[in-house]
């Protein structure tokens, strides 16, 4: 009876889709006039202090109330974290949020009005930072960086923000945002910008075989040398674009008499990987192509829903994800049957979602 009602309100909201605008808006409904440049006075939710659990867990984990602050987000997993630079100047993980609503399917965002997240690494400045949302508060993720306008991609105000919709976003909560818009500002008194990393799903050897057959492989794995070298050191990686592609921590070679310059679209200059992160990949490599070898099953290419939620949203907003409108690789993507909702083994949105369908 639950898995008949859900897939109904899946259907309906599908029909309804056609009247939510594909830009994901998390600017101000009422910006400043032109001519009149005194900022309008920031609302309360924009200067609340953290909440004291919070302001604990700081204290327990040395983490400085304004020390930096990196955002890494997972879209498969439906997880947003939140890494702290504590005293010894490394990153460590405070908080984890579940993300109440992406759009679009896995793969990075290409155009405007494909309802793709962002997926990349972007440098957030206190001016993406949005009090006035129409979203109750929101992040701009800075869409299209260098790497996007290098290879054509396009699209604009595709935020983090809260009230659990989203066409091109990471929608949390308003309680959710909250936090997190506190923590970034805090983050940001005395430095210019903080990091974010939007990843399709957590870039593990066995992820990535699960979706080797996916044609946003090769980027995926450009990703996983920026997240490797975050993982092996707790350092914020330094990001370049050379060659249209991402280059991470680049070092000039012994003796290299000049500095290192990138032009997004030219070729990239000589330089080294970090140890420990040469280290990890050649460990997942190991670890991939033996997963490989043991033929493990492959992840659909595309689920046929319009992003996803993660499980504890779910009961509190049904119908929130929808059948999807808009096939974003269907230029290189096969021509895909109708959904089967049931089949041998239950039905696709169980599998997707877990028991509760």
């Amino acid at each position: 009876m639950l898995r008949a009602k859900v897939v109904r309100a899946l259907l309906l909201a599908a029909f309804a889709a056609a009247a939510v605008p594909v830009t994901c808006l998390g600017q101000t409904s009422n910006p400043v006039q032109a001519g009149n440049p005194a900022p309008p006075p920031l609302p309360p939710k924009a200067t609340k202090e953290l909440p004291p659990a919070l302001l604990s867990l700081l204290r327990q984990k040395k983490m400085p109330k304004h020390s930096p602050i990196i955002l890494r987000i997972f879209k498969e997993e439906a997880e947003l974290e939140v890494w702290k630079q504590d005293a010894t100047g490394h990153f460590q993980i405070l908080k984890i949020f579940p993300i109440c609503r992406w759009s679009g399917d896995l793969g990075p965002k290409l155009h405007e009005g494909d309802r793709q997240a962002p997926e990349g690494f972007y440098t957030i400045t206190p001016e993406l930072m949005n009090p006035n949302s129409d979203f109750y508060l929101a992040i701009n993720t800075g869409f299209p960086n260098s790497f996007d306008k290098a290879n054509n991609r396009d699209g604009s105000s595709l935020m983090i923000h809260g009230d659990c919709l989203s066409s091109g976003c990471y929608a949390m909560t308003d309680e959710q945002i909250g936090e997190i818009y506190s923590l970034a500002r805090d983050s940001l008194r005395g430095r210019p910008s903080f990091q974010i990393q939007a990843y399709p799903f957590r870039l593990t050897p066995e992820n990535l075989a699960r979706h080797r057959t996916n044609p946003n492989l090769a980027f995926w794995k450009m990703l996983k040398i920026g997240s490797d070298q975050f993982e092996a050191t707790h350092l914020e990686p330094k990001v370049d674009v050379c060659n249209r592609r991402y280059v991470f921590n680049a070092q000039p070679p012994r003796n290299w008499p000049f500095p290192l310059v990138f032009n997004p679209a030219g070729e990239c200059p000589a330089s080294k990987i970090a140890r420990r992160a040469l280290e990890k990949q050649r460990t997942d490599e190991v670890k991939y192509a033996r997963l490989l070898k043991d033929n493990v099953p492959v992840a659909p290419i595309y689920s046929g829903l319009d992003g996803g939620m993660n499980k504890v949203f779910l009961a509190r907003f049904p119908g929130r994800v929808r059948l999807a409108k808009v096939l974003p690789y269907a230029s290189y993507l096969p021509q895909l049957p109708p959904i089967p909702w049931v089949d041998n083994d239950g039905s696709l949105t169980s599998k997707l979602f877990g028991t509760l369908f």
